[in-house]
């Protein structure tokens, strides 16, 4: 029999923010642009594509690098 309490799963908590904001937002308790209510989907997204950018703008500077070098052997 599968363990199925090994499996994950579930909203998360970016998932769980991104509801009670709408929930506020319909209810009209917090008077937010839809901008800042959707911010926990689009906020790490964005991290993980400026931390992947980054990456590779590093690995290019050291591609171009290791090229220039072995152009002077």
């Amino acid at each position: 029999m599968a363990d199925k309490a090994a499996s994950a799963g579930g909203i998360g908590f970016c998932g769980l923010l991104t509801v009670a904001f709408i929930v506020l937002k319909l209810t009209h308790t917090i008077a937010w642009s839809w901008l800042w209510i959707l911010a926990p989907l689009w906020i790490p997204t964005a991290l993980v594509l400026a931390v992947v950018a980054v990456v590779v703008i590093i690995a290019f500077i050291a591609f171009l690098f290791e090229r220039r070098q072995r152009s002077f052997r």
